[in-house]
C-alpha cells in the first residue's frame, strides 16, 4: 500500500477499477473520505490525510477531479509527496498529469502512478481479451473479443458488464462468437446501461423496476452497479463542468454518450433537476452504500433499491 496514487486518464471506468484495486489492499475498517478537487482547498485535504481515522487504523482520502486541486496547490503537495505520512492514504484522481512534472515523477517515485488511459482502438480487443481472463476468468478466442467490441462499442463500463454476464453464462470458461451473440444481440433488455438510461430520463420507479429484474436474472449486477452508477454521477459532474466552461448542450450529450435522441432533453432536465449540489450529495451517499454494503451492513440489493429512491429527478 502506498501512500500516494494518482489515476490519470480519462476514462471513468478504469479509475474506477483501479481505485477499487486500492481499496481491496486496505484493512476492513479502513475509514474513507470522498472530496470533490475543483472545490475543496489544501488545508481540507491536509487536515484528513493527518488526521487519525474515527476508529483507529488506516485513512484513505480520495479526491476527485483532482486536475485542478493540484493545480491550484502544487507547491505544497510537492512538498507533501516528498514526505507523506504513513497512516493515511491519498488518492488523487486526474485526467491529465504530465510525465515531466515533478508532481508526477514524485508520485512516480513513490510508486503509486496508475495510468486509466482507455484502449486506442486498435487496443481495444486486447483490452476485452485481458479484462476477460483477469477480471471474470473466462476465455475469450480474438473473434469474440471482436465481435463484443463490434456490438458494444468502446464504452469501457459497458464492456465490463457483458464479459461479467458472459462469465456467469457460460459453462466451459470458454466464450465463443456464438454466445455473445445471444447474450448481447437477444438480450439487451438485461444490460446494465438501461437502469442508467432511466435515470436519465428522470424515471426512478423505471430504474429500480430494471434493477429488480437485474436481480432476478443476474444476481452477479449486486455490486457492480455501483461503478455503473458511479460513472453515471460522474458524467453529469462532468457535464457541469462543461456548461461552467461555456460548453453547448450538444457537446454535453455527446461526452455523456446520450446516444439515443429522445433521451437527451431529459438527461439535460434530470442534470438540472438534481442540481450540482445533489450530484456531490449523491456520489458521497453512494460511496457510503458501497462501503456498507461491502461490509456486511444491510443486504446490497436493498440498499441500491433505497439509494435509487432517494434521487430526486422530477
Amino acid at each position: 500500500m502506498k501512500s500516494v496514487y494518482a489515476l490519470i486518464g480519462s476514462d471513468v471506468f478504469l479509475q474506477l477499477q483501479k481505485q477499487g484495486e486500492i481499496l481491496r489492499e486496505l484493512p476492513p475498517d479502513a475509514q474513507r473520505v470522498d472530496l470533490n478537487g475543483e472545490k475543496v482547498e489544501l488545508s481540507d485535504v491536509l487536515d484528513e490525510v493527518r488526521s487519525f481515522a474515527m476508529f483507529g487504523g488506516h485513512k484513505v482520502v480520495i479526491v476527485r477531479d483532482a486536475d485542478e486541486f493540484v493545480s491550484r496547490f502544487r507547491e505544497p503537495m510537492e512538498r507533501y509527496f516528498a514526505a507523506p505520512v504513513e497512516s493515511a492514504t491519498l488518492v488523487l484522481r486526474c485526467e491529465k498529469m504530465p510525465k515531466t512534472t515533478r508532481v508526477y515523477k514524485l508520485i512516480d517515485k513513490l510508486g503509486g502512478v496508475m495510468d486509466c488511459t482507455p484502449p486506442t482502438a486498435a487496443q481495444l480487443v486486447r483490452w476485452i481479451s485481458d479484462q476477460a481472463k483477469n477480471a471474470h476468468g473466462v476465455t475469450l478466442s480474438p473473434e469474440a473479443a471482436r465481435l463484443l467490441s463490434d456490438l458494444v462499442g468502446d464504452d469501457m463500463g459497458r464492456l465490463d458488464n457483458e464479459l461479467a454476464k458472459l462469465a456467469l453464462s457460460g459453462k466451459t470458461g470458454k466464450i465463443t462468437p456464438d454466445d455473445i451473440t445471444s447474450t448481447i444481440a437477444f438480450q439487451k433488455e438485461l444490460e446494465m446501461y438501461e437502469l442508467t438510461n432511466s435515470l436519465s430520463a428522470g424515471n426512478v420507479p423505471g430504474a429500480v423496476q430494471r434493477w429488480r429484474q437485474l436481480m432476478q436474472l443476474d444476481p452477479g449486477s449486486e455490486y457492480r452497479v455501483f461503478t455503473w452508477i458511479a460513472i453515471w454521477l460522474t458524467g453529469l459532474q462532468r457535464a457541469f463542468k462543461m456548461k461552467r466552461h461555456g460548453m453547448g448542450n450538444r457537446d454535453i450529450v455527446k461526452e455523456a454518450r446520450i446516444w439515443k435522441s429522445e433521451l437527451q432533453e431529459t438527461y439535460l432536465q434530470t442534470m438540472q433537476m438534481l442540481g450540482e449540489q445533489g450530484v456531490e450529495k449523491a456520489i458521497a451517499q453512494l460511496a457510503e452504500i458501497e462501503f456498507q454494503s461491502k461490509t456486511g451492513v444491510g443486504d446490497a440489493a436493498e440498499n441500491v433499491e433505497r439509494f435509487l429512491l432517494s434521487l430526486k429527478l422530477r
